[in-house]
C-alpha cells in the first residue's frame, strides 16, 4: 500500500512540476503519462550511452542522473570555462526529450548515480498519443520546436561570436539548402 501511495506521490510530482510538461493542463499531463513506461535502474547502470539512436525521452520518477556532455577524455578539446561537462538530474526533470520529435543520436550518456525508476516516453508512444489526443500531441511537438529553436539560437549566438557572424549565417542557409534540396524536387 505504502509503494503504491509513493508511487502515485512520485507521479504527481511529475505531473506538476516537470517544466517539460509546463505547457500541458494537469488533465493533458496525466494522459501523456499514462503512455510512459517504468524503467528500473540501478546505481551505475547506463540508460544510453553518447550516439545511441535517440529512441525516446524519460521522466525521472525516483533517483538522480548523470548527464556526460562533451568529448571522451581522449578527445579533449581545449578548456573553456563556460562548458558544461555534466548535468546532474532528479525528480521532475527529464532528458532526452528531443529524440522524439527528430531522427538524432544521443549527444550525451545518462548514467544513474543512484538506483533509479523512469518513465519512458518513445516514439511509438507519441504515435499513440498522436492518434487518441492529437491537441496534446501538437502541444507536445510546440514544445519540442520552442527547444530546438532556443539550441539553434544559441548555437547560433556562439559560432558568430568564435567564427564571425558571416560563416554563422553561411553555415545556416547552406545547410538548410542542402537539406531541403530533396524536398524541392
Amino acid at each position: 500500500m505504502f509503494e503504491k501511495f509513493s508511487r502515485i506521490k512520485d507521479q504527481t510530482n511529475i505531473v506538476f512540476k516537470s517544466k517539460f510538461l509546463k505547457n500541458l493542463s494537469p488533465a493533458e499531463r496525466y494522459e501523456l503519462l499514462q503512455l510512459c513506461h517504468r524503467r528500473k535502474y540501478k546505481e551505475g547502470e547506463y540508460v544510453f550511452y553518447k550516439n545511441d539512436p535517440g529512441t525516446g525521452m524519460y521522466f525521472i520518477e525516483k533517483g538522480t542522473i548523470e548527464l556526460t556532455i562533451g568529448e571522451d577524455e581522449k578527445e579533449k578539446e581545449p578548456e573553456h570555462n563556460d562548458l558544461i561537462r555534466q548535468l546532474t538530474l532528479q525528480s521532475p526533470d527529464s532528458f532526452g526529450a528531443l529524440s522524439i520529435g527528430y531522427d538524432l543520436r544521443r549527444k550525451s550518456s545518462a548514467k544513474c548515480l543512484t538506483d533509479c525508476e523512469l518513465l519512458g516516453f518513445f516514439k511509438p508512444d507519441f504515435e499513440v498519443l498522436r492518434d487518441r489526443h492529437p491537441q496534446i500531441a501538437v502541444k507536445f511537438l510546440q514544445t519540442l520546436t520552442n527547444i530546438a529553436l532556443r539550441q539553434l539560437e544559441t548555437t547560433a549566438k556562439k559560432l558568430a561570436e568564435v567564427a564571425g557572424e558571416q560563416t554563422a549565417l553561411n553555415i545556416q542557409f547552406k545547410t538548410y539548402y542542402e537539406d531541403n534540396s530533396e524536398d524541392a524536387v
